[in-house]
């Protein structure tokens, strides 16, 4: 993005506070409403003083904008990015009728924001009325003005700045005065004028009541999350709506991008769209008005984001800036909770300043202390830190960015004077300016420290009263105490401030310090030392803390206190962590550090147990754990019940009352036991008790009450928690005896079974029945805050409890119900409770079944919540089973209960209920009809009277020597199982000739027949008992399947004769692949002389193996390495003798050569290692090491999901040791997951790896030295052969040496002779023709030619060198016999920029880049070393 340098308006060097600006907002109004010369007419002499400092105060702040704006910096437009923001503010006006007005405010933001301008709330049309208004913007100024105002311009107005980031808004208001008569009263003029004025009104109490309220929140880092609440305000004045301010942990939230505030509407919200840990706190919604505040408040938590490495510690938090100066900073912070994580090593700081986004970090080696300072700042900059610790596991994330902050002299205003010079005319400059040239300063006074740590100290002091006029600055000198030796401090960097921080202390040291001033013109006297200032020692961390204690709270919280530790040192607050009694798993309860010794751990589950620890912290770290907390069940605290509520009264006989009530809607955690009545008439104020002794049902009848009389009464429950508040007071009943025909009302409606588009009523019948029985209810319901209520049944129930279908899901209903008799239907009961139609979370109906072991009838209910006075009641049609003579069981177990019928009938028809006490209701229940109750009864009768299964009949099987096997297979049977075999109806017992047994594990029972014969013809029957059950099968063997099972019999019996009497396969020829992935076939053979012959056979020809057949032990292999689809054929084995010849085969194709790849493939899968990155000249290669791969073998690859096909630039296959996918060529596409799949039968084996970020950029980087070496090797100087290893020649013959050499660029050729470079004479002659044939000549040899001849053939890309040796001997001398020295080709290779050839796009290939000439050989650098080939 491109830079730009900020106007005026943007800039954000100076900080100044929102105090500053409204403090000075009134006099930069009156510079534009008004000119200077007016100005000074007609005002007051405070006034004209006030109005002077304000010039003062604006040409100093001149004077440090202009010294600032000397190391502006170019600002990218990006790092500015905020909100609008009033810099100036309305004014409220009062001006005469047909007077002009003009409002003025400043905006700043960025983008520039739009401003609108209201009138009362409504938007003012510039555009229709043109001569009314007149509407300017320049530069963020900007203006309204009425060009006439009449009386009905009295409003209030109103500038609303909007951008992309937020709105800001500003108020004033304009008073318009008549010039006729007396001036009539302004509801506007009680308000100063530099506020925004309202309307006065008299005083009002505004209440305010929540509807809807937020609620604890669990969050993570870098989520959002909005909490709002909605609200009814009365009275709703549209000029006095209440203020809403938002609080965390008792400090007030501004508006501002880490925090976004609307209200209005009767809606409050905040919305943080980026939560820190810093963000974590009890969060208040104070809405403020007149009469009082209305408030709510929930705790929001904030964990842990993701690490960027597993188990790295979470981020610091609560960044603070202490003593900013012009070159530096302290910084703290507060550590993170590592009750998960590793302890912490250290802290890294980071700096950026503003208007970029470069981090530096500021300290090379991990901190262990929660404060830093940071110097080397620039003067004038403003600068952002953040905070990331360490441990052994890696660095977390960066904590949340301070405030920026801005590195200037915090004494820079001080050391700036104004001179007034008559008029409006004012001089502002520097003390120093104002003093006499030529002389030196004097010693500064009242050195001090005004903070001590453990390696530094913050001195301050009092600058001299005489300065000169020269630019002044200090010299700091410390002193070890005792040892009287001085030492400068800051002999690099001038001191200009009275505030210096004396870094790299040591420890626990004591020590002086002095200041001496200084100008150009000399040195002062040093100043008075200061006493002994110790250094701060390492203390440690806390210790840990006291005792910890847990108490009930709610249902879902705990409060947990303890006594702080015995040494805090320096505590900064607390860290809680909870866990599960019986596990050692601690969760954090809080993210941010808790000050106080007690903390509500929130986010807990009803009914489990929960054991405490706290931990203390401090700059240095975390102490050790505090002891753990007893043992605590999650439940609300106890506490006294709510008050009874819906008083009725259902019968009266004149002289008493029978009334009846609600229970409490609160129990307080203990079962409300008691209640106790009071009564009045109506016409006294003194409440009487009506019954002593507690009542413990809620039907009463109150005696002794006068006829006639009017009376209301009121009733308080008790617990074990004490008497709780009274109900509200009934309404008025008259003593009067009832005698109307029609029944009196039903009572006590409750509501069970909710779901999400029905609910069940219950209710008590009438007291009061009328002149005849009861028989029948109407019941009637109503939607919540309605009045109309309508009919749900049209027929009349007989009983007491309905079920309402067709609701509306999430909509609450109440409901009534009626009673009927002969003479009618009666009055209408109390309204019940209203009921939303919203299941519960979780809601599990009865399950209804047959027990599989004893017949028994059983309905099992999981309860979907629980408490530790839960309690299960089962009911039949809705009354309560009190009945268990019957043979009904109930078992409970956790919150899993269990009604059984032990003798299920007919008579257990209906409806069966279920209700969970202490929970919000949970209940379900299950009709049984009576087809069902059938079908149960008749399950019942086979489980109590079984028959055992069977898997299969009886059947037979020929087996060796003829015999038969007869055999059926049961489900299962036990150890105790007994039966008898039958043939032709005659039972056979276990003999030589029939031999039984059984398996109890298979559920097999057999018998054996030794002699299957012409007489065995029949019927066979096995008849099993094994306990209560029973089961028999039979089999007939009779006409043509007994003569086919007599053949196979005799078949049998002579192929064991067979096997007896010559040489035979015990085990025929099959396949053995091994946990090596080595395929083998195997077989056995027995019965052998010497004289047997063992041969192997593939499609009839024969093998001839590399070992031959071991038939000294039976067991004959044939080893197929490296199995692949070659190996498919017929094989055969055969083995003879005289005796005779038996051969055996197998077909290793079709499945069963797919069975031998799914083998390998499970093996090779299973054994596959990870993926690794292999680079090549090529490409990328990724293998994956296994014991065995083949390309038979189906495997596939994968990069980000997709599939890959082999191609030219993807090349798959592999080695036997691995598998290989290789990428020609990668571009930045190729980046990504890439896995592998090795599938068998039945499972895939995958392997993946991630080839992007540092992984990628190392791969193509690898790749590309490959292929620039591949490149060099190829085109390098080479000697293609030519030359011998040793030449004997005779003196003065001549010598030719010739070879054939190559490369590209054709490389050139050198001769040495014994490591002597050979210059072309006479003697030698060297050539080099074509650029391809080389010789060396030598004329007339003679003996000092011998030796050691060297060919170096090179080009920019390298060479080699090759030697010959020549042994020149005297004429008749024997030819000497040399041998040759084993000396090996050298290869040369250059280190030069070689151009890698982009690979060729088709058809036609593009020329070969050109080698730059400079790149030849790097200048300065010596021969490339020789690498041995």
């Amino acid at each position: 993005m491109a830079t730009k340098v900020l106007p005026f308006y943007q800039r954000k060097h100076k900080h100044f506070g929102r105090d500053y600006r409204s403090a000075q907002s009134k006099y930069v109004v009156q510079e534009y409403s008004a000119s200077s010369a007016s100005y000074g007419r007609g005002v007051s002499e405070h006034e004209a003083t006030d109005y002077y400092q304000h010039q003062v105060n604006k040409r100093v702040h001149q004077v440090v904008d202009k010294k600032m704006s000397s190391t502006e910096k170019y600002i990218r437009e990006e790092s500015m990015i905020r909100g609008p923001e009033f810099l100036v503010r309305l004014r409220s006006h009062t001006v005469w009728e047909n007077n002009p007005v003009k409002l003025f405010c400043t905006v700043h933001g960025y983008p520039t924001p739009a401003l609108r301008w209201y009138k009362d709330d409504v938007i003012i049309d510039t555009v229709g009325q043109v001569g009314k208004y007149k509407v300017q913007s320049n530069y963020g100024v900007h203006s309204l003005e009425i060009l006439r105002c009449s009386p009905d311009d009295t409003a209030m107005y109103t500038a609303v700045a909007t951008n992309a980031h937020g709105q800001a808004s500003s108020q004033a208001s304009v008073i318009v005065k008549r010039c006729r008569g007396e001036e009539e009263s302004c509801l506007y003029a009680w308000l100063p004028y530099e506020f925004s004025m309202l309307p006065e009104i008299k005083y009002t109490k505004i209440e305010i009541t929540f509807l809807e309220t937020f609620d604890v929140k669990f969050k993570a880092e870098g989520e959002s999350v909005t909490l709002t609440c909605k609200m009814i305000i009365n009275p709703n004045l549209a000029n006095l709506q209440p203020e809403a301010l938002w609080l965390r942990d008792d400090h007030l939230l501004k508006e501002s991008k880490w925090a976004k505030m609307e209200s209005g509407g009767g809606i409050a919200r905040l919305t943080l769209p980026e939560l820190y840990k810093d963000d974590e706190g009890l969060y208040t919604l104070r809405m403020v008005t007149k009469g009082g505040t209305a408030q709510h408040s929930a705790y929001v938590f904030v964990q842990d984001g993701p690490p960027p490495v597993p188990k790295a510690p979470g981020a610091p938090m609560d960044i603070k800036i202490h003593d900013a100066n012009r070159d530096y900073v302290i910084v703290s912070w507060k550590p993170p909770n590592t009750t998960t994580e590793g302890p912490i090593i250290g802290y890294f700081v980071d700096r950026c300043e503003v208007g970029t986004e470069n981090w530096v970090q500021c300290n090379d080696s991990p901190i262990k202390i929660c404060k830093y300072p940071v110097s080397g700042l620039f003067e004038g900059h403003s600068y952002y830190f953040r905070v990331r610790a360490v441990n052994s596991h890696g660095i977390s994330k960066p904590s949340k960015i301070s405030e920026p902050i801005a590195a200037l002299d915090p004494t820079e205003f001080e050391r700036l004077k104004a001179m007034k010079l008559g008029g409006n005319l004012d001089v502002v400059t520097f003390h120093d300016d104002l003093e006499g040239e030529g002389t030196a300063p004097g010693a500064p006074s009242h050195v001090h420290s005004s903070e001590t740590d453990r390696t530094y100290v913050v001195l301050s002091w009092q600058p001299p009263d005489y300065r000169g006029r020269a630019p002044m600055w200090y010299y700091i000198e410390k002193c070890l105490v005792d040892s009287g030796s001085w030492q400068r401090v800051n002999t690099q960097v001038p001191v200009r401030s009275p505030r210096y921080a004396v870094f790299d202390l040591a420890e626990g040291k004591e020590y002086q310090f002095r200041v001496l001033s200084a100008n150009i013109y000399g040195t002062s006297e040093p100043s008075k030392p200061t006493g002994p200032i110790k250094t701060q020692e390492l203390r440690g961390v806390p210790s840990a803390p006291g005792q910890v204690v847990s108490t009930r709270d709610t249902k879902t919280s705990v409060l947990v206190q303890w006594a702080p530790p015995k040494v805090p040192n320096n505590l900064i607050g607390y860290y809680i962590d909870s866990c599960v009694k019986g596990t050692n798993d601690w969760v954090s309860c809080n993210h941010k550090p808790n000050k106080d010794t007690r903390f509500v751990v929130h986010g807990l589950k009803t009914g489990e147990t929960y054991v405490f620890r706290v931990q203390a912290i401090n700059e240095i770290g975390l102490s050790d754990e505090s002891q753990e907390s007893s043992p605590l069940s999650v439940q609300a605290a106890l506490e006294k019940p709510s008050a009874p509520y819906n008083i009725a009264l259902l019968h009266c006989d004149g002289t008493s009352m029978i009334l009846s009530w609600k229970p409490p809607k609160r129990s307080g955690g203990a079962e409300v036991t008691d209640y106790y009545i009071d009564k009045r008439e109506v016409s006294h104020h003194h409440w009487r008790e009506v019954n002593i002794k507690p009542t413990k049902e809620r039907l009463f009848k109150v005696e002794n009450l006068k006829s006639g009389a009017l009376y209301e009464f009121r009733v308080h429950g008790a617990s074990l928690a004490g008497v709780g508040a009274p109900s509200e007071i009934s309404k008025p009943f008259l003593c009067d005896a009832w005698n109307m025909p029609e029944p009196g009302p039903a009572y006590d409606l409750s509501s069970c079974e909710v779901r999400n588009d029905s609910v069940v009523i219950e209710w008590k019948p009438p007291v009061y029945t009328g002149h005849s029985p009861v028989t029948g209810y109407f019941v009637e319901k109503c939607k919540k805050g309605s009045d109309q209520w309508s009919a749900v049944n049209e027929t009349a129930v007989s009983h007491c409890y309905l079920k309402v279908c067709q609701l509306e899901e999430g909509q609450s209903y109440v409901f009534r119900v009626r009673a009927q008799n002969a003479h009618g239907v009666g009055k209408p009961s109390t309204s019940s409770d209203s009921a939303c139609i919203k299941a519960l979370p979780g809601t599990k109906e009865i399950v209804c079944g047959v027990d599989k072991e004893t017949g028994d009838l059983y309905m099992l209910f999981e309860s979907c919540e629980m408490s530790e006075k839960s309690e299960f009641i089962w009911k039949k049609s809705y009354q309560e089973i009190t009945d268990f003579s019957k043979g009904i069981v109930v078992k409970t177990e956790g919150n899993h209960s269990k009604l059984i019928f032990k003798n299920p009938d007919m008579e257990d028809i209906g409806t069966f209920s279920i209700s969970v006490s202490h929970t919000d209701g949970v209940s379900a229940s299950y009709h049984i009809a009576k087809e069902e109750m059938e079908k149960i009864l008749a399950q019942s009768y086979e489980i109590r009277n079984p028959i055992i299964p069977l898997k299969s009949e009886l059947a037979y099987k020929i087996v060796e020597r003829g015999r038969v096997r007869f055999w059926v297979q049961a489900e299962s049977i036990s150890s105790a199982v007994t039966y008898k075999f039958f043939a032709n109806s005659k039972e056979v017992v276990n003999s030589e000739q029939y031999k039984m047994s059984h398996d109890v594990s298979t559920g097999i029972i057999e018998m054996v027949l030794d002699h299957f014969t012409m007489e065995s013809e029949g019927t066979y029957a096995v008849q099993i008992q094994d306990g209560k059950a029973k089961n028999q099968s039979s089999l007939v063997l009779i006409g043509d399947a007994f003569k086919s099972a007599l053949a196979k019999a005799e078949y049998q019996r002579r192929e064991y004769i067979r096997v007896k009497e010559g040489p035979h396969f015990t085990q025929f020829l099959s396949v053995h692949v091994g946990d090596d992935c080595s395929v083998t076939l195997v077989c056995q053979v027995a019965n052998l002389k010497k004289e047997s012959v063992f041969h192997w056979y593939k499609d009839d020809e024969e093998i001839i193996p590399d070992v031959k057949p071991d038939l000294t032990s039976g067991v004959c292999k044939l080893p197929l390495p490296l199995f692949s689809k070659k190996h498919q054929g017929i094989y055969k084995a055969t083995i003879s003798d005289d005796r005779g010849k038996d051969v055996s085969q197998v077909d290793i194709s079709g499945k069963v050569f797919d069975g031998i790849i799914n083998d390998l493939s499970r093996i090779a899968g299973s054994s596959a290692a990870e993926l690794v990155i292999q680079c090549t000249a090529e490409g990328i290669r990724l293998q994956c090491s296994m014991k065995y791969y083949t390309e038979e073998m189906r495997i596939h690859w994968f990069h980000n999901g997709n599939k890959l096909s082999a191609s030219e630039r993807l090349r798959v296959g592999g080695t036997p040791e691995k598998a290989c996918m290789e990428i020609v060529e990668p571009t930045e596409k190729d980046k990504g997951q890439y896995t592998i799949e090795i599938m068998d039968a039945e499972k895939t084996y995958s392997r993946s790896i991630e080839l992007s970020g540092q992984a990628y950029d190392n791969a193509y980087m690898e790749f590309q030295r490959l292929k620039a070496e591949a490149f060099a090797e190829k085109n390098r100087g080479k000697v293609v052969g030519g030359l011998p290893d040793v030449v004997t020649i005779m003196e003065k013959k001549t010598l030719s040496l010739t070879c054939t050499v190559c490369g590209d660029p054709k490389p050139q050729v050198t001769w040495y002779s014994n490591d002597k470079e050979v210059e072309p004479d006479d003697h030698f002659v060297v050539a080099l023709d074509s650029g391809r044939f080389a010789s060396l000549t030598i004329k007339g040899v003679s003996l000092e030619d011998s030796g050691k001849y060297t060919m170096d053939v090179h080009n920019k890309y390298g060479g080699e060198a090759v030697d010959i040796t020549v042994s020149v001997y005297k004429h008749g001398d024997k030819v000497p016999d040399v041998k040759p020295t084993m000396s090996p080709k050298r290869v040369v290779l250059n280190k030069v920029s070689i151009p890698i050839p982009a690979p060729a796009p088709a058809p036609t290939p593009a020329p070969a880049p050109k080698t730059p000439a400079a790149a030849a050989k790097p200048a300065g650098r010596g021969p490339p070393p020789l690498r041995r080939k």
